[in-house]
């Protein structure tokens, strides 16, 4: 240890991924080593090798049950380090691609638990073909009441394969925008920031339209309606007024691109405008839609422009 720290001095790579790497192995010796001495220390006791049931030509024992046990959190205890020290050296070195990775990782961690999950069952004498068959009898008859969740682990899959959306993504989701912190085989982690964190249904990214805001502008924007009648040109020079008079208050608001102001639609009793300014963030957006609309309001209210709601709420239509 003293000589991998002197190393680490060296080369920060070492330190970052070695020496935690040789602190889990001595972790994981720690634990076994208990393990061993208590079967050691027991080792002359008749309980421990008492047959607790016959599987074949195999008795199964407490010992034989505790090396399973071994064997499971053993092969999850390698999934993990492969995971964390071995695989990110690997994909620095082919520069994968941090969605990419993240698959890699799971089906790693997958295959090494489902064998040593098959490897202990064969251990302890469990038969995985009569399992298979009892898994496959209890699916026809929960497989109604279970329909979703198999429906989500199988989205789980294709997220995975397919990868539509990856780690570190901004996505909108029923009108709310969050970054993608983990994708599950049941369910993916999407963290916002006024929800806090979102538990979302995998079935919900395939039979949804998802919009990925990555590398896209975020736009603050604002809708203005008026009366018909008034001076569509007066109006859009108010409203550039607006939004240069929140750009000196924000430091979130973008110089490129510009700002847009567009007369948009024409309705029964209403003339629409549409305002939209590039800003850095989501938080930042709602800030500014919020600024906008206070400049707006007290620059209509000096100027005489009416909106179009306050002409039907009084009945002058």
């Amino acid at each position: 240890m003293l000589v991998l720290r002197i190393a680490a001095k060296k080369r920060p790579s070492l330190k970052d991924r070695v020496i935690p790497a040789a602190n889990s192995i001595l972790n994981w010796l720690t634990f076994y080593g208990s393990i061993l001495l208590f079967l050691l220390y027991f080792s002359k006791q008749k309980w421990l090798f008492y047959t607790l049931y016959t599987s074949g030509d195999l008795d199964v024992t407490m010992f034989l049950i505790i090396v399973a046990f071994m064997i499971v959190s053993l092969g999850y205890q390698i999934a993990r380090m492969i995971i964390k020290f071995i695989m990110p050296s690997v994909y620095d070195f082919y520069d994968v691609d941090r969605g990419l990775s993240y698959t890699l990782n799971r089906i790693i961690y997958y295959l090494i638990l489902f064998a040593a999950l098959a490897f202990s069952f064969s251990t302890v004498g469990l038969d995985l073909t009569a399992i298979g068959a009892i898994f496959g009898v209890l699916g026809i008859g929960i497989g109604f009441g279970m329909r979703n969740i198999a429906a989500n682990f199988v989205s789980g899959i294709i997220i995975l394969f397919e990868r539509p959306i990856e780690i570190g993504e901004m996505i909108q989701l029923d009108g709310k925008i969050g970054k993608v912190e983990r994708i599950r085989l049941r369910s993916t982690i999407v963290r916002t920031a006024k929800e806090g964190t979102l538990i979302v249904p995998n079935q919900h990214f395939i039979e949804q339209v998802i919009k990925n805001r990555t590398g896209s502008e975020m736009m603050a924007s604002v809708t203005v309606s008026i009366t018909y009648g008034t001076d569509t040109e007066e109006v859009e020079r108010l409203l550039k007024i607006a939004v240069e008079q929140q750009k000196g208050h924000f430091e979130g608001i973008l110089d490129f691109p510009e700002p847009d102001i567009r007369f948009v639609n024409f309705r029964d009793k209403a003339l629409d405008f549409l305002v939209e300014v590039p800003v850095v963030n989501f938080d930042t957006k709602e800030k500014v839609e919020s600024r906008l609309r206070h400049s707006i309001a007290e620059l209509f209210w000096k100027h005489g422009i009416e909106l179009a709601s306050a002409y039907i709420e009084r009945g002058e239509y």
